[in-house]
């Protein structure tokens, strides 16, 4: 049985998708997963990028394409009221109702539908509150534990080589994003080509030119 750990915020509508696709996507294939909630702008900030909904263009476009990937995977999503928003709280509270940096599904599952089910405010206090009374975390969410898992489970994508969500990790191998589904699933099954020369090839490649900033 393989072991895959998921990296994820419940601020990325990708990481919903994703989530929600993975059992159809990985159906009769033997494995387990460890949900691991993160800061996706912890990534961005170490990696000096900006965040898909900060830059205008790039903003609308995630948003149409969003919506019509729900569509043609037939996976119900509203938009929130705003986005972004902040979601140190949602994050918390998913590693308040698990143990060791990991959230369980029924958790996960909760939130990213508070978030992406429904099109109301994700941050609004009163919502916040009646997702808190529903999940009857084990722990405090504001808990100096629950917040150092949260720190540790970004330091730790981000040793692993982590530059968004979400991410699926197997055997140390990095499979990312949505469209990421079909590739995890020819490897968990054996596929030929993992064990030929393209994967490692392809982080070997030399780099022909660079950006240089005028001053």
């Amino acid at each position: 049985m393989k072991q895959i750990t998921f990296y994820l915020d419940f601020i990325s509508p990708y990481a919903y998708l994703a989530f929600e696709k993975l059992p159809q996507a990985l159906q009769g294939l033997s494995y387990s997963v460890a949900y691991k909630p993160l800061l996706f702008a912890g990534l961005l900030k170490h990696h000096g990028q900006l965040g898909p909904a900060e830059i205008v263009p790039k903003r609308d476009w995630t948003y149409r394409q969003v919506l019509w990937l729900a569509h043609s995977h037939a996976i119900p999503l509203e938009m929130p009221a705003s986005h972004p928003f902040n979601p140190l709280p949602l994050l918390r509270l998913a590693l308040a109702c698990g143990t060791g940096g990991t959230a369980n599904r029924h958790a996960c599952e909760a939130v990213f539908r508070h978030v992406w089910r429904g099109g109301a405010d994700a941050a609004d206090v009163a919502r916040l509150e009646a997702l808190k009374q529903a999940l009857v975390p084990a722990r405090d969410p504001s808990s100096d534990a629950v917040k150092a898992e949260l720190k540790a489970n970004a330091d730790e994508a981000i040793a692993l080589g982590l530059f968004g969500v979400p991410t699926m990790v197997v055997d140390g191998k990095l499979f990312w994003g949505l469209d990421a589904l079909p590739m995890l699933r020819e490897y968990l099954e054996g596929g030929a080509w993992f064990a030929g020369p393209d994967w490692d090839s392809a982080g070997k490649l030399p780099s022909g030119a660079q950006r240089i900033s005028k001053p």
